[in-house]
């Protein structure tokens, strides 16, 4: 990094909430003024700066230097100790006032205001309400600076310096040196390893109680952030040992301190946070609540009614549809799970046309907003997503449907719900009134859902609640090869690989990765394009097993960009380059906005003025400051982890053994069954055999099924 030093001339534009600043600064021997860009919270006019940064041309703005590392000091002279105080640093004080005070005092003007302060009462025109308020104002300053003095000098970012002073004001250093691993847990931006260097330059001892136990909850919500909702005790402390570096018997007697404190819950040798334990209990006493009143809906002669239906739909049945249309007139909570082409949503129409003629108290809902807009499609009925149906509170991140206000209705359908995860399904169930039937649509051989848990399969491995399994391949999918392909592949079976470009599945062979790249940029940027119509942004979306190396999402993303989307003012931030009209992809939930994580949208205005980035989610315009952008990544190439519940017309698959750890068979399939019109596989054949064989792929360890044969042995239905 390059330094610079100077006198802080004018703040030219400073965000409260971001600390982002752009300013101009006086360097010695230098005629023209410096354009200076940063988080630099606080920064005044007349002040003396000294910065470690980079140089940078701004498309727009010229030769910029953005600061990564400062430190100020108060001004020397008259003229910038006047500029400091007429800044706006102590509202009331404006130029006439901060002439008259550097008037009397002289180059002593700042030592006086910060240690003989009622001295102030010898200027001219300065009363006592006055002079309190210089007070006042002068003593929040000093404080704001001093925690922003001593969070840098222990190599935090100014951004991250400046979350912290929001979250905790003028208790910050005092938080920070009584267990600086609070920061891991209440500041959000900041995880573990940030607060574990910052814990050792205060000299902390690496065997502290507070390290450990810090160290045990960190390790928790990674496993989490993988799926998990409990660990094996033997297993987890192994894990802590190899991210901590300590001796088992420590982290053991941390791991029981911890438990009898209710930090943690241990349940058959398993090791659980409590708010997980409570999500995947909490499902299982709710769903017993349902299933032991009695549904509002009236009895039916159901033979009857089906076959009606079919007459209405013009449509005739199999026996598995009909037995599961069945069940769920039958019974107050049913499960239906099936592949591709196996009538899912046919028997929801079919569903949905009896229904109908029993209640107007019928609601739809889907994880996601794109599995809601095809649930509504599919149905003619509109379908939210389950944080709009359940009302959820951006700001607080709760939801205000729940017991004591429960949703309307006497039916509730879900589709898409192995894309569920505990939290968000214990909400859902805690809001439905105890008279619904409720009726739960997915796949459960798919991936399970991005966060904690595995819902669906739970549900059905806990042996409790009525199951509907669609096996059977109808007409419309009879002639697919997707369809076809998906269901060998979830069988075990080496899928029809044979060269044939003109049905809507198709083999592309490529031995090295870099070969693989090379085919698929021609593909995207012509060829479908030309023989199929494929708009290259809409239509088509490279998934992908990993996120590094040559065919991970990173690299996939930068080649794709450069071919698809190139520009000659780019946004660079942290290494990223984001230009308009760039397909990107939220990464984690932003309540606040409404953006959830795998949302796909677009970029359609990079202000530089204004430090802002505008993104487009399905119509709605979301604004996300530059210090945001770690919430969003370019979205030309997604993990199919990410994508599951979304669908595109042309999905394109790299599949090869350099990406041997993620490969098994649930990503293939889910991967597979993304694609409407036409999908491709990119890559060798060894390693579709590989995900194949590999049926267990990355087991979550959940203990859903074990609450729910728990609460529900003992249920009677009256």
């Amino acid at each position: 990094m390059e330094e610079i030093f100077g006198f802080v001339e004018s703040v030219v534009f400073s965000g409260e909430e971001s600390g982002f600043t752009v300013a101009k600064l006086k360097e010695p021997r230098k005629k023209d003024l410096t354009c200076i860009v940063g988080v630099l919270p606080g920064l005044r006019p007349g002040e003396t700066l000294r910065c470690k940064g980079f140089w940078k041309h701004h498309p727009q703005y010229g030769v910029q230097f953005e600061v990564k590392e400062f430190e100020t000091t108060a001004p020397s002279d008259l003229i910038g100790m006047q500029k400091y105080l007429e800044s706006g640093l102590i509202k009331g004080i404006g130029p006439k006032y901060a002439e008259r005070i550097v008037k009397t005092f002289g180059l002593e003007t700042l030592h006086i205001i910060d240690e003989t302060p009622d001295r102030l009462h010898e200027v001219k025109g300065l009363g006592k309400n006055r002079i309190d308020h210089i007070k006042h104002c002068w003593q929040d300053q000093r404080s704001i600076r001093s925690v922003m003095i001593f969070l840098r000098k222990h190599g935090l970012s100014p951004s991250l310096a400046h979350k912290i002073y929001k979250a905790y004001g003028d208790t910050s250093v005092a938080k920070i040196c009584d267990n600086p691993f609070l920061l891991a847990r209440e500041v959000k931006g900041i995880g573990f390893k940030t607060a574990d260097t910052i814990a050792k330059n205060l000299g902390l001892p690496h065997n502290a109680t507070s390290r450990i136990d810090a160290g045990i909850l960190h390790v928790l919500w990674e496993l989490a952030n993988f799926g998990h909702t409990c660990f094996p005790l033997d297993v987890l402390v192994q894990e802590v040992r190899k991210a901590l570096e300590i001796e088992n018997a420590l982290i053991q007697e941390r791991i029981e301190s911890l438990i009898k404190g209710k930090e943690l819950i241990t349940c058959e040798e398993r090791i659980s946070l409590p708010m997980l334990f409570y999500s995947e209990r909490g499902i299982a006493i709710e769903l017993k609540r349902l299933h032991q009143v009695k549904g509002s809906l009236r009895s039916i002669d159901t033979q009857k009614a089906i076959a009606w239906a079919e007459q209405k739909l013009g449509l005739a049945f199999a026996q598995e549809q009909k037995e599961a249309i069945a069940t769920c007139f039958q019974e107050k909570i049913v499960l239906i799970t099936g592949g591709p082409g196996t009538g899912k949503s046919t028997i929801t129409k079919a569903i949905l046309a009896i229904a109908r003629y029993l209640t107007s108290d019928i609601l739809l809902a889907a994880p996601t907003g794109k599995a809601a807009k095809r649930l509504s499609e599919i149905t003619g009925m509109r379908a939210q997503t389950l944080h709009s149906l359940l009302e959820m509170d951006f700001q607080s991140g709760s939801f205000k449907k729940n017991h004591n206000n429960p949703l309307e209705c006497a039916l509730l359908i879900i589709d898409e719900s192995s894309m569920i995860d505990v939290f968000l399904m214990h909400h859902a169930l805690k809001a439905l009134p105890s008279h619904a039937h409720c009726i739960f649509i997915g796949d459960v051989d798919q991936l399970p859902s991005v966060g904690p848990g595995a819902v669906l399969q739970d549900l059905i491995q806990g042996e409790t609640l009525p199951v509907c399994r669609l096996k059977q391949i109808f007409r419309q999918g009879a002639g697919s090869r997707i369809v076809a392909n998906a269901h060998a592949i979830n069988q075990g079976i080496f899928p029809d690989l044979s060269l044939q470009w003109e049905s809507d599945f198709h083999y592309v062979p490529a031995q090295e990765p870099e070969q693989i790249v090379e085919t698929i940029i021609p593909l995207i940027k012509e060829e479908l394009p030309k023989s199929h119509q494929f708009h290259p942004f809409d239509d088509i979306q490279v998934l992908t097993p990993m996120k590094r190396g040559i065919i991970g999402t990173e690299n996939l993303n930068v080649q794709l960009q450069r071919v698809l989307n190139p520009s000659s003012h780019p946004l660079q931030h942290m290494g990223r380059s984001f230009h308009v009209g760039d397909k990107i992809m939220q990464i984690s939930n932003n309540y606040e906005k409404g953006v959830f994580n795998g949302d796909v949208g677009k970029i359609v205005e990079i202000s530089f003025d204004e430090q802002a980035v505008r993104c487009s989610f399905d119509g709605k315009v979301q604004e996300y400051n530059f210090f945001e952008l770690d919430e969003l990544q370019l979205a030309y190439a997604v993990s199919i982890h990410k994508y599951q519940g979304s669908e595109c017309p042309c999905i394109i698959i790299p599949v090869h053994v350099s990406h041997f750890k993620l490969l098994f068979r649930k990503l293939l399939y889910t991967g597979l069954t993304r694609g409407k019109k036409r999908v491709i596989f990119v890559g060798t054949k060894q390693a579709i055999a590989i995900s194949i064989r590999n049926e267990e792929g990355l087991k979550r360890y959940t203990q859903l099924a074990m609450h729910l044969r728990e609460q529900m042995t003992s249920t009677r239905v009256h």
